[in-house]
Order: C-alpha cells, then sequence, then structure tokens
C-alpha cells in the first residue's frame, strides 16, 4: 500500500531568501536523485512541495510543505535510513531550520 510522506519546514530567522530557495529545490530534487538500491532508478511515486498560501492562517511558522509518496513501507525505510541523497539532504539543514514536522499515512487507514 502506498504511504504519503509530508514534511514541513520553519526556517531559521537568519536564513536568507536565497538559501530558503536552495533548500526548496534540492528538496524537490530528490525525487529524481533517490535511486532504488536494487533496480537503479528512482523510487518515489511522486513529489511535490512549494511555500505555504493558506488562507486559514493554521500553519505556525511552518512556511513550506513537500509530500513524497512512496509505494511502501520498504521503500520509505530505505529513504529514511540508508538512501545517501536523502541523508545528506538532512545533514545540509542544520543551520538553516528551525523547526520540522514529518506526518506519514497510508490513504484510507484510519
Amino acid at each position: 500500500m502506498p504511504i504519503l510522506h509530508i514534511v514541513l519546514f520553519e526556517f531559521k530567522p537568519t536564513t536568507t531568501h536565497a538559501q530558503v530557495e536552495d533548500v526548496c529545490k534540492r528538496m524537490v530534487g530528490l525525487a529524481e536523485k533517490c535511486m532504488h538500491p536494487t533496480r537503479n532508478e528512482p523510487y518515489m511515486k511522486s513529489h511535490g512541495g512549494g511555500r505555504d498560501n493558506s488562507p486559514e492562517g493554521q500553519q505556525g511558522a511552518f512556511t513550506h510543505g513537500f509530500i513524497c509518496e512512496f509505494q511502501n513501507a520498504e521503500d520509505r525505510k530505505y529513504y529514511l535510513e540508508k538512501d545517501p541523497a536523502h541523508l545528506e539532504f538532512v545533514a545540509s539543514l542544520e543551520n538553516v531550520i528551525q523547526n520540522v514536522r514529518v506526518v506519514d499515512f497510508e490513504p484510507g487507514v484510519f
């Protein structure tokens, strides 16, 4: 069953607009950089994200959101724990991200 992986970023107040753009482009770029370890091809089913534009005012300080779709829990586990492109990306966020939220779910499973 597919798994949706939602990531929300709150950037540090000292983060420049150029740094925010760089992080966002690299986050979206993970869809092409993250390769399946045995098939040697991208394994995210879909991926996207961008700047918050909700008129509801419930986003708090989170300004950017991203969604990745994985075919199964095994692909998500590889992404989170072993994929070198993802691990390198996460390590690069230390000086620019103040807070992050992640929610994963299987559509229709309540």
